[in-house]
């Protein structure tokens, strides 16, 4: 996927699909994901590009010692 909003999209029709497939995990995995999805996008309006697990576990966590950056 190319933007954030392709992504939100693409969980939706997910999320919609596992329903009517009675899969309640992996409802409540893209449920997860669509939520981390939509708060990368509230703290960031003006970038449009879909974010990688890393850089939306950052936002989420920048104390965590995976984003720490250190300068040289």
């Amino acid at each position: 996927m190319n933007t954030i909003d392709e992504h939100i999209n693409k969980d939706q029709f997910e999320i919609e699909k596992a329903k009517a497939e009675g899969n309640t995990k992996a409802v409540a995995h893209f449920e997860g994901e669509l939520a981390s999805l939509k708060e990368y996008k509230e703290h960031h309006p003006d970038d449009s590009h879909d974010p990688t697990p890393l850089e939306v576990y950052c936002d989420a966590n920048p104390d965590a010692d995976e984003c720490r950056l250190y300068e040289d």
